[in-house]
């Protein structure tokens, strides 16, 4: 099975070096389905010798009239933008409590911007097509990443060293099973880690605009 990199927020600056480790995490539901869209969060138990640096865009992308990704993990005081590609407008808003805001009627090829200060989980909806949703799961880790349609997440470049390990998923109910941990991660070496968690059985889903639903 191919290990994916997915929607990863952050990886190490010395992965060049002879101490960086690389984590494969698997995630499953309690009946062994692969749990897509898991976030994976990493907190070093350590005093790092440089902090992880940026890589790629935090990005919310609105594309065919739904977003694009469903699930996005990042780290607190991120900006995510938020581009249209549909060739008509969106209008982005969010009543959750750790970021509540509206992106006013914008066309395609815009884009707009917004900051993620305090942890929690942001569900997103737009006022003119209601099949949108999506959530943005704002960490205090420095390191976040979510898996993909294998349940799979391949974290590399990693410092060695002890790392907490937490787990959010948006069907994982409140107090629904461990959601944490504790791993060790060997310098040279790539470290795999499976953990199951426990989902309701009506998922929540984004989908697709019927064909003539906005006509």
């Amino acid at each position: 099975m191919k290990k994916t990199i997915v929607h990863l927020m952050v990886c190490s600056a010395l992965s060049g070096q002879a101490y960086a480790a690389d984590l494969v995490v698997d995630v499953s539901d309690q009946d062994g389905n692969p749990a897509a869209n898991a976030v994976v969060s990493l907190t070093p138990q350590f005093s790092m010798t440089q902090m992880p640096a940026l890589v790629g865009k935090a990005e919310m992308r609105q594309q065919g009239t739904m977003f694009v990704p469903f699930v996005l993990p990042v780290s607190v005081g991120a900006t995510v933008s938020f581009p249209n590609f549909d060739e008509f407008r969106h209008q982005v808003y969010s009543f959750s409590k750790p970021k509540r805001f509206e992106l006013r009627l914008y066309g395609q090829d815009e884009s707009k911007t917004i900051q993620f200060d305090k942890p929690g989980v942001v569900a997103l909806g737009c006022n003119i097509h209601d099949n949108m949703l999506a959530y943005i799961y704002v960490s205090t880790a420095p390191i976040v990443a979510s898996t993909d349609s294998n349940g799979q997440v391949k974290i590399s470049g990693l410092e060695a060293g002890a790392y907490r390990v937490e787990y959010w998923h948006p069907d994982m109910p409140t107090g629904g099973g461990e959601n944490s941990g504790q791993l060790e991660l060997t310098e040279g070496q790539e470290t795999g880690v499976k953990t199951m968690l426990t989902l309701r059985s009506i998922r929540s889903a984004q989908k697709p605009p019927s064909e003539d639903e906005y006509n």
